[in-house]
């Protein structure tokens, strides 16, 4: 006999956009998605073009001066402020209809938007399939109070926006929907919690308490002290993850990281290249070609630095939250269980400083990246030996230093026997094969240690690949005529798409039979055990006991 159903416990819902019915975004979200660029742009058309116009109007030869002034000295003020008057009504009636169309409801099941005036469409995200939650605040919408709510779900081109929310409005509601994804179902009873309702065509932004009439001097000090706030406050909310985030990265840090890149040395080259062109007296063309790339190389820095800067990454009862930024701002909540692989990297600039980077892999990358998938796939963006294992900590739940301290680092430095007395751990390749791998082949390995399984490679860029078994899609092994006679093969063990592969270039072949044993028996026991999807259920559900060959009781 089954087990019966274990019921989601009840949460009190933050907003009242949860409730299954249609709702609006905020009023000003035609305007932020791209109709301030539009008017912008039809000014700058009008400006340097208002000759033209009055010529095809007025005639050339009834022109000769400027043309507000001849527009004036004709009569025709008013027919002038009609067409504007006409031209912004035209333009408001559409941004109107444009919001009035753009609606989203959310269940207990998907997410759901519809928008369009000419052309519908309709968007759904299955609640069940949320890999990732980002609340963006680009710095144009910040000045309005909006945010941005980024739902990232398994499959192809299958995100879904909401853009845009207010801010306070569109945090309540991102907790809402990792609640509901998580297994909690929402009470609404009358005995309920009661709830941060907010109105949404409203913004968001819940009204300041005014003791009397309230005026609009003082309406104007709380909108700029929201904004205000807004601006210094971390990307956590307080009551959503610890006060202090688990990793600090000092500015200094942070610019000597993206100096120290490759784009860098790609300029350093083009510079150099641009000097010699000089000295030798070439034509003009190079640097033409050259001289605005390294121009605009000030912009892309600027803009990597401002994107990290005020990082923040700290565990949450909903999964890892993670904040960047400095004038536009992301807030993002990985949910347990949604990470598929993870890449600890140095670059060998970076070796001197001891410096590490942290990239992953998720479902809702799968179709790689794009403007409807903002998902940030960065977890670390530099970070010491220290900080790697902290993030590790939140990113692998029960995957901890006191048990795989030595592990992890054997894996990011390379065995290191002679000076640290501690045994490497890792099946490494044979020395055999310095003929196919001359630098890398001593430190090409693997490991499996619990539910993780850990690949160990390069020497240029130093490279440690972790994939929770839950998450592995498969393992491959492929042998080549050069590879058979080195008795030698390659494996690959297959994640999701995105900036990680976990593959190894060579392994003896006996190991590479073996390691196909241990990945596949683990990836199945690991996958009948894991509960992630629901995690608010986790320990509640039960778990079937797996042995060491993947069978269940």
């Amino acid at each position: 006999m089954s087990e019966p159903a274990v019921p989601a416990p009840l949460a009190a819902p933050r907003t009242d956009l949860t409730d299954g019915q249609w709702h609006r975004l905020h009023p000003a979200t035609p305007l932020l998605r791209g109709g301030i660029f539009m008017v912008a742009v039809l000014g700058f058309v009008i400006a340097n073009l208002r000759e033209r116009l009055i010529d095809l109007f007025l005639g050339e030869e009834n022109y000769g001066g400027d043309p507000i002034d001849e527009i004036y000295q004709r009569g025709g003020t008013g027919w002038a402020l009609l067409i504007i008057a006409g031209v912004l009504l035209v333009i408001i009636v559409a941004f109107y209809l444009s919001w009035r169309m753009h609606t989203f409801r959310i269940n207990g099941e998907v997410v759901e938007v519809r928008s369009g005036l000419v052309f519908r469409s309709n968007r759904k995200a299955r609640l069940d399939r949320v890999q990732g939650v980002n609340l963006a605040r680009p710095l144009i919408p910040r000045l309005f109070g909006a945010a941005r709510l980024d739902i990232a779900v398994a499959g192809q081109d299958g995100n879904v926006q909401l853009a845009y929310l207010g801010s306070k409005l569109a945090d309540d509601l991102r907790r809402d929907i990792l609640h509901l994804a998580s297994g909690l179902r929402q009470s609404r009873a009358a005995d309920a919690a009661p709830s941060l309702t907010v109105p949404a065509v409203l913004g968001g932004d819940a009204a300041p308490t005014l003791i009397g009439p309230p005026t609009a001097h003082s309406a104007l000090g709380d909108f700029a002290a929201a904004r205000y706030n807004e601006f210094v406050a971390p990307e956590r909310g307080p009551d959503a993850a610890p006060p202090e985030s688990v990793v600090r990265i000092p500015p200094g840090r942070l610019i000597g990281s993206v100096v120290l890149s490759g784009f860098t040395v790609f300029l350093l080259l083009a510079g150099i290249g641009l000097i010699v062109s000089v000295i030798a007296g070439s034509s003009g063309w190079v640097l033409v070609a050259v001289l605005p790339g390294l121009i605009g190389s000030v912009g892309y820095y600027f803009s990597r630095i401002t994107k990290q800067l005020r990082f923040t990454i700290a565990g949450t009862a909903d999964g890892v939250r993670v904040g960047f930024g400095l004038l536009s701002t992301s807030s993002q909540t990985l949910p347990p269980g949604r990470i598929h692989a993870i890449k600890v990297s140095q670059p060998i600039l970076w070796r001197r400083f001891g410096w590490w980077q942290i990239n992953i892999n998720t479902a809702g990358h799968a179709g790689g990246a794009s403007a409807g998938n903002p998902t940030s796939t960065v977890l670390l963006p530099v970070g010491t030996l220290a900080d790697v294992e902290k993030v590790l900590e939140l990113a692998l739940p029960g995957f901890t230093t006191d048990t795989h301290g030595a592990l992890v680092e054997n894996g990011m430095l390379g065995g290191r026997k002679a000076d640290s007395g501690v045994a490497d751990f890792y099946s490494n390749a044979p020395s055999r094969a310095v003929w196919l791998r001359p630098f890398s082949w001593w430190r090409t390995g693997w490991a499996v240690s619990g539910n993780v399984a850990l690949i160990r490679r390069g020497v240029l860029s130093r490279d440690l690949i972790l994939v929770p078994l839950a998450r592995m899609q498969g393992v491959s092994v492929r042998q080549g005529p050069i590879k058979r006679l080195l008795r030698l093969a390659s494996a690959d063990l297959l994640a999701v798409a995105g900036p990680v592969t976990a593959s190894l270039s060579v392994i003896d072949v006996d190991e590479a039979l073996v390691l196909f044993q241990w990945m596949s028996t683990g990836a199945v026991s690991s996958a009948l055990a894991d509960t992630s999807h629901r995690w608010s259920r986790a320990d509640e559900a039960p778990k079937p006991a797996a042995d060491q060959y993947g069978e269940t009781e």
